[in-house]
């Protein structure tokens, strides 16, 4: 761990349901509108853990302005697995929720989420919320645009057509905002750190889930939350975080988000038994000599 991180803990509430990590980094207007989402659009008391990366553009000094947020500060980036697992020490709710800044998370978010994690089959559950994205390809996400920053977000225009942008459940919940119960973090090691600042941490936690035997992984659908996209992440230099999926565990991220999570489809509640074709067998060995191959050109 850094040896600069500082934590500051608020009181704790008995009532509250998840404890929501938010790391962020000089993301202020972003965070600001994240936080007031939380605060208005939620249906319950939660915990709120900020994870303080620099802070240099005035989020230090909000963040310890504000009486209802518990928080970790580190003068650099340490990116968001270093950063997720820092912020444990200060969870004291069952269930640990992460959420990215540049989110706005919509009414009744908090009880959609909580009412299917009640009907999960398996007290051992990964949860994600689904996002409202301005464009792609995600088969998990609901593609409207809603603004691309906080200065010009339609939040009117949004909450007007939430009944519409609801869709139905999904399978391969991985992405934030998603939930875990805390004893099942700390069973697999919460963040790999070898993933960091962060690219790929997320397939790789779903994967660790995996290995310990969790086998419902769900996007709710009406649990919404509108995405600005990528803030942090296009200012951040990229790791090799694909290569060093397939190395660690001997399949692509592809591979496992769509033969093991079935990413996109609609669930059982309970995600089968992963298959792989010959010709995907063939394929993954390809890769994996490939990158062999490339690890001996370029070696650590």
């Amino acid at each position: 761990m850094h040896p600069l991180i500082q934590k500051k803990s608020r009181s704790q509430s008995e009532n509250c349901k998840f404890s929501i990590v938010i790391p962020s980094w000089n993301n202020l207007k972003y965070l600001q509108l994240c936080i007031r989402s939380l605060r208005e659009n939620s249906t319950y008391p939660h915990q709120l853990i900020v994870m303080v990366n620099e802070g240099s553009d005035g989020t230090l000094a909000w963040v310890e302005a504000q009486e209802d947020i518990d928080f970790v500060y580190c003068p650099t980036n340490i990116g968001i697995c270093y950063g997720l697992n820092a912020c444990r020490q200060l969870v004291y709710t069952s269930y640990l929720l992460y959420a990215n800044d540049d989110m706005y998370f919509c009414p009744q978010w908090d009880s959609k989420l909580w009412e299917a994690a009640l009907q999960q089959p398996s007290p051992w559950f990964m949860l994600s919320g689904t996002m409202i994205e301005r464009s792609g390809h995600n088969p998990c996400c609901v593609i409207a645009n809603y603004g691309d920053s906080p200065d010009d977000f339609m939040e009117r225009e949004l909450l007007s057509d939430l009944p519409r942008l609801a869709r139905p459940d999904w399978m391969g919940s991985t992405w934030p905002p998603n939930l875990v119960p805390v004893e099942l973090w700390d069973l697999v090691g919460g963040m790999s750190v070898e993933f960091s600042p962060g690219m790929y941490s997320d397939p790789d936690l779903s994967m660790k889930l995996w290995q310990a035997g969790v086998r419902s992984f769900i996007g709710v659908g009406e649990c919404l939350v509108y995405h600005f996209g990528c803030v942090s992440t296009r200012r951040m230099k990229k790791n090799r975080g694909r290569e060093m999926f397939l190395a660690k565990w001997k399949i692509s991220s592809n591979l496992f988000m769509h033969n093991f999570l079935h990413l996109g489809e609609t669930p059982p509640r309970i995600t089968p038994e992963p298959h792989l074709s010959f010709l995907q067998k063939c394929g993954l060995k390809f890769r994996l000599f490939f990158a062999f191959l490339k690890k001996q050109d370029h070696p650590q």
